[in-house]
């Protein structure tokens, strides 16, 4: 099946921005557009097998870290998760047209590790900052810093405790829906790979 993309969508699985993100693991980061690189005899004629920016460019942890003695907003997980729905597709949020729906509409774009629970290791903050394992509201930060190209959300913002609530939501629609076979994950580059018949990965199970 074959479907095309936006062009912010575009420039971001070009970039590999997407996979380190979202944490795939280490094996996916050497073919960021396609979860099942390890088994593909393709990898080395994959278009998008590009070098990740996010690999080579660091964060400040500290852009991460919630500084001590702040406290996140509170309020009705409710009205958060409502807030945080909304905020999920505003690209006003971002100073390149993105926005989390962007990548993550319907489920996509989510590597088998989302289904863990939070803090845990995620590819892309521990390339850019060192950090082992992380929270998410640290994710949500880390995607607005790159994905996004903004600033990251004040600490003690609605904002932030909205789009943490909100994810959390999406995260159990993930783990209730995601296949547990990582090749049956979608594959933003699949249009754009002439390799791609001849993936055995591309066999549904």
């Amino acid at each position: 099946m074959r479907f095309e993309l936006n062009p912010v969508m575009r420039s971001l699985v070009s970039t590999g921005v997407m996979t380190l993100a979202l944490g795939m693991p280490a094996a996916f980061a050497a073919n960021p557009c396609n979860p099942c690189a390890a088994k593909n005899p393709c990898a080395v004629k994959n278009p998008c097998a590009a070098k990740n920016p996010c690999g080579a460019a660091g964060v400040d942890r500290k852009l991460v870290t919630r500084p001590k003695g702040t406290k996140a907003y509170t309020g009705a997980r409710a009205e958060l998760v409502a807030v945080g729905e909304k905020l999920w597709s505003d690209t006003k949020l971002s100073t390149n047209g993105m926005a989390c729906m962007a990548c993550h509409k319907d489920n996509a774009a989510f590597s088998a590790s989302f289904v863990k629970p939070y803090p845990h290791l995620v590819a892309m903050p521990q390339a850019q900052s060192g950090l082992k394992s992380i929270t998410m509201e640290q994710m949500v930060q880390f995607c607005m810093i790159v994905p996004m190209a903004a600033k990251p959300l004040t600490w003690d913002s609605k904002e932030l405790a909205a789009l943490t609530a909100y994810t959390g939501e999406v995260q159990k629609a993930y783990i209730r829906t995601a296949a547990k076979n990582a090749c049956a994950a979608k594959n933003p580059c699949a249009a754009k790979n002439p390799c791609a018949a001849k993936n055995p990965c591309a066999v549904k199970k």
